[in-house]
């Protein structure tokens, strides 16, 4: 397994909510903009501002199939997107609570 994988891996076993974004990314400021809103307690790792970003999205893609920003798991689950995540919108706070991130 790559370094970049384990870690990410990692990175999501260890946090209850995971957002892998980019700093630039308009949808990935949503869906932070989102969780803020929330108030959720929330890891973000922004992939453009970190030596292995581009390592880590290569992994993110061969564990979740999803090669785009931001990518976001709750309760080590991968949830999607941001449009994945702005359609839970009324289940949010629910999934939140659960995994102890508000």
């Amino acid at each position: 397994m790559s370094a970049a994988k384990q870690k990410a891996q990692q990175i999501i076993e260890q946090n209850p909510v995971v957002v892998f974004s980019k700093s630039y990314c308009p949808y990935c400021r949503a869906s932070k903009s989102l969780l803020d809103q929330k108030h959720a307690k929330y890891y973000l790792l922004e992939l453009d501002e970190v030596d292995d970003g581009p390592a880590i999205q290569d992994a993110l893609e061969e564990i979740t199939g999803q090669r785009t920003v931001p990518n976001i798991f709750i309760g080590h689950k991968h949830i999607g997107g941001n449009s994945d995540l702005q359609a839970k919108k009324g289940q949010l706070d629910g999934l939140l609570k659960t995994v102890g991130a508000i």
